[in-house]
């Protein structure tokens, strides 16, 4: 009998695609204790009615609704104010990209044509990797059907972020959480760059220490702190929705800031999802030359 589970609190629906998944279960915790969420669907193929009756019993507002299996994937996704996706297979010893692109461009597009029919209006936080690829992906989808809209898609790339913000305090002897680090590109190796330069606090790194956090952010891992990360970029987007101002994180996103159709940014978030896009800022030599070797730009990006 669930005749009064209509939502506990005044705030956002939320559905999580792929919850029973490495990433999806503590993403689903993370979002459960979130003030900011009234409803939460728990969406996968596999395993959802234990993960789904495992997160309900946390004593929070959000009421947990579990969905399972293809033909259940409209009902998680109706009314949905923001859908995160961790759905797919991470990427395992000995896969390429492409291995992993191939498995999960599938996956990303059903449950993008889910979104599409059934909440598109939602913002759309998409982590299934390689993001390089999927957010495309998802953006073709949803213009195929002529509901995209750039503002509301989002690649999440704050797992280079909480790093870069870790990483740096480390050698600067600060604590992480007053640290802020502009990380842009992509969310793939050396199409990672966090901007060194732009550091808050402003401090001076030597070439050795940029040289060493560079290739450290770039090389992390795969899924370590992911749906810390997750959780705590859906937060800002919730405070978006919320009309909180200043919310301003880093996102893979479609934009006109470089030469690329994407492209991870400084993005500031509101009620309409993205709604400014910054432009790189001031790059040292060190950040100029990695943006034109790697990604192929002009000098005249800089001019």
């Amino acid at each position: 009998m669930d005749c009064r589970a209509k939502g506990g609190s005044p705030g956002f629906k939320v559905a999580v695609l792929g919850a029973a998944g490495g990433i999806g279960q503590p993403l689903a915790m993370l979002m459960k204790i979130n003030p900011l969420v009234s409803v939460l669907h728990l969406y996968d193929v596999v395993n959802t009615p234990g993960v789904t009756a495992d997160i309900s019993h946390m004593d929070t507002n959000a009421v947990v609704r579990g969905f399972l299996g293809q033909q259940q994937l409209e009902d998680a996704l109706t009314g949905m104010d923001i859908v995160i996706i961790p759905a797919g297979v991470p990427r395992k010893p000995g896969m390429t990209r492409d291995d992993l692109f191939n498995i999960n461009a599938g996956i990303v597009k059903t449950l993008c044509e889910g979104i599409a029919k059934c909440c598109p209006k939602a913002i759309v936080n998409l982590i299934s990797n390689p993001v390089n690829s999927t957010v495309p992906i998802a953006a073709e989808v949803f213009k195929k059907v002529g509901t995209y809209d750039p503002k509301r898609l989002l690649g999440v790339t704050m797992l280079d972020v909480v790093r870069a913000n870790t990483f740096v305090a480390e050698v600067l002897g600060l604590d992480p959480r007053e640290v802020d680090v502009p990380v842009v590109g992509g969310h793939a190796g050396v199409t990672i760059l966090p901007l060194l330069s732009q550091v808050k606090p402003s401090c001076s790194l030597t070439p050795t220490e940029i040289d060493y956090l560079t290739d450290r952010i770039q090389n992390g891992g795969t899924e370590v702190v992911e749906a810390y990360a997750a959780a705590k970029f859906a937060d800002a987007c919730l405070r978006g929705l919320r009309g909180d101002a200043g919310v301003i994180e880093c996102a893979y996103v479609a934009s006109t800031v470089t030469e690329l159709p994407f492209f991870a940014s400084k993005v500031r978030l509101g009620r309409a999802g993205i709604e400014e896009i910054y432009s790189l800022g001031p790059l040292n030599e060190y950040e100029r030359f990695v943006i034109i070797f790697h990604f192929g730009f002009s000098c005249s990006l800089f001019l």
